[in-house]
């Protein structure tokens, strides 16, 4: 705020009115004492604040007086050239109007959100004899039951898991439905009942259903109880292989309930939202109940000046929240926030049924908020305690992928050999802590029906068996979801990433992002190309500091497959043939060797040469003559 005043008089300085200040003075003059919604713009035409009011005229005069504001909302004042109104009916309306605008427009001086991903659903498809289980965003434009929405895609992945592993559902697409013509790998491993070749039929497959379905209406409890039924009945017929089937869907069944944490018993629908502020932050942790289970949680970090409270932050977070997802029955705050009592109407009248707004003081309420608060504190402090640069990084990488948050385990894959012979795969792990180099791994491609120098079908192998053992440590509780990665790098082109998806689906993951990452042209580095599904391929700009980063974890995976390959090459050419031949140990090596003089000697001996070496019998010397004459693919 400027001041001016007499330069030859004595008479102390008067204070002028900023600029905007004046224009808000005469805004005001033809303003309504009604609600509605004010916009603040720069002169550059930029949005700076987007405000909500009972009463515009009063809430509008109040910018108008001198002193009195904080320094965020000085500095706002100071920059308005120009402002817009829009009246509505009622608050609640306005409160509804405000919180779209922030989403859609993003002005300067509001708390942001900074979130336009939707919920991710569980649906049970309707179209379909034998119906699918699938993770589903946007739009419900498919026929069936939608179940939802979960906190996040961690969160769904979790229940499908369970879907499956307790009641056998498929998850393949109904393409691949039809094409099979005999069990996949799923069935192989318990996760699904193959109705694509008739393991199972409509009626049972139709009963798992009934299940699942009360599974996910939070009827566990008496599903298990039937199961227990079915399985004492099974072991009194003395059939006890499908005892076993009951028995180990009760199993997963316990499991999931063992691993959902806590299961609220007197909360069926609620979603809870915790703030903690910190070092200028604010985290919102937010949990979801439905049908008396915990679907997941997700933290969010707002913008907002911080100047702003606790409270502040979180009334404006949780307008923006809810401005285009369906509210539950309960919202429950660690805070009181200025607006509950109207947020609690406007979500009344979205959802078309009453929405109890409040802020819990005891009881299993209050331990449901304080577990959030937990999180709220310890998901900042995590946030805070990160370096700056490699956070910034990988919500780099999640915006250039698409992926709902910084992915916090990348997966790099890429192959190497020399003519085809030695092939080694290798897989280099990424975090938010940097290269983890104790969970690389690498791969010996063993498939007999890979032709040397194929890329695609080593590449296959190696994503099979790396996904295949991943689903079964799952299985077997061996693997948490730290282990799952957000995103795969795969090293190639459209080929590769075909080879990388068709993979994915054939074993019913959808919850990992794959992308292929090409070499520019001369493998110049700064030129890649990146494929991904359903996308057209892209570049990045040269200097961009992701690109970098990714090149830096491509690189990595092509040093390690390079020298797991040289690794394997170097043990080749000091392994010694005779080493693979069945019945030679040592004595009988060193007998051959020293009659012949090196293995390449023996492997062109005779048949009556061979059995003329003191220590070797007619039998051994006829497995010798064989291993290097009656199999060519094995001879030196």
């Amino acid at each position: 705020m400027s001041e001016s005043g007499d330069n030859t008089g004595n008479e102390p300085a008067v204070p002028e009115k900023p600029v905007g200040a004046v224009l808000i003075s005469a805004k005001v003059k033809l303003l309504p004492d009604s609600p509605g919604v004010y916009r603040m713009y720069a002169a550059d035409g930029g949005l700076l604040y987007v405000g909500k009011a009972r009463s515009l005229k009063k809430r509008v005069a109040s910018y108008a007086k001198l002193g009195g504001h904080s320094n965020r909302i000085a500095r706002m004042i100071a920059a308005t050239a120009q402002m817009e109104f829009i009246t509505t009916a009622t608050e609640t309306d306005a409160l509804l109007l405000e919180a779209n605008l922030i989403k859609r427009l993003k002005p300067r001086y509001n708390v942001l959100m900074r979130d336009d991903k939707s919920f991710p659903y569980i649906l049970l498809t309707g179209d379909h004899a034998f119906p699918q289980v699938l993770k589903h965003r946007g739009a419900r434009a498919r026929a069936g039951d939608y179940y939802g929405p979960f906190a996040s895609a961690g969160a769904v992945t979790a229940t499908l898991n369970a879907l499956q592993k307790a009641f056998l559902l498929r998850s393949c697409s109904d393409s691949v439905f039809e094409s099979r013509t005999r069990p996949c790998l799923l069935f192989q491993i318990k996760r699904c009942s193959a109705p694509c070749t008739g393991e199972i039929g409509a009626e049972g497959y139709a009963m798992l259903l009934a299940e699942a379905r009360d599974f996910l209406k939070g009827r566990s409890r008496k599903t298990q109880r039937e199961l227990v039924t079915l399985m004492d009945q099974a072991s009194a017929d003395l059939d006890f292989e499908r005892a076993a089937i009951y028995r180990d869907r009760i199993r997963a069944l316990t499991q999931i309930q063992q691993h959902q944490g806590i299961n609220p018993q007197t909360v069926a629908e609620a979603d809870v939202f915790a703030a903690w502020a910190e070092g200028g932050q604010t985290c919102v942790q937010v949990f979801f109940f439905r049908a008396g289970q915990n679907w997941g949680n997700r933290a969010y970090f707002p913008r907002h000046d911080k100047e702003l409270s606790t409270e502040e932050v979180l009334d404006a977070f949780l307008a923006q929240f809810y401005e285009d997802r369906p509210p539950p029955r309960m919202v429950l705050l660690s805070h009181d926030v200025p607006g509950r009592a109207l947020l609690a109407e406007a979500l009344t009248i979205r959802a078309g049924r009453k929405v109890a707004v409040g802020v819990p003081r005891r009881g299993e309420k209050r331990a449901l908020v304080d577990h959030a608060l937990t999180n709220a504190r310890e998901a900042l402090g995590r946030r805070l305690a990160e370096s700056s640069t490699q956070r910034k990084l990988l919500e780099g990488v999640a915006e250039v992928f698409d992926l709902d948050a910084p992915p916090g385990r990348i997966e790099v894959y890429d192959n190497s050999h020399i003519s085809g012979t030695k092939p080694v795969g290798g897989m280099v792990v990424a975090g938010p802590e940097g290269f983890m180099k104790n969970q690389y791994r690498k791969f010996n491609i063993k498939g007999e029906d890979v032709e040397p120098g194929d890329d695609y079908a080593m590449m296959r192998e190696v994503l099979t068996r790396r996904f295949t053992r991943l689903l079964k440590e799952s299985e077997e509780n061996k693997a948490n979801d730290d282990a799952w990665p957000d995103l795969i790098l795969i090293d190639g082109g459209a080929g590769q990433l075909k080879v990388a998806l068709d993979v994915l689906a054939e074993l019913g993951i959808d919850n990992v992002t794959a992308v292929g990452v090409a070499k520019g042209p001369e493998r110049d580095a700064g030129r890649e190309r990146f494929f991904m599904a359903g996308k057209p391929d892209f570049m990045m700009e040269p200097r961009n500091p992701v690109l970098y980063y990714l090149q830096r974890l491509r690189d990595e995976a092509h040093r390690y497959a390079i020298g797991s390959h040289r690794a394997r090459r170097s043990k080749a050419v000091s392994a010694n043939p005779l080493d693979e031949i069945p019945g030679i140990g040592p004595g009988r090596k060193r007998a051959l060797l020293q009659h012949f003089g090196s293995a390449r000697a023996v492997s062109r001996a005779g048949l009556a040469d061979l059995e003329a070496v003191e220590g070797i019998s007619e039998k051994v010397a006829r497995t010798v003559y064989d291993h290097f004459h009656g199999n060519p693919d094995s001879a030196p």
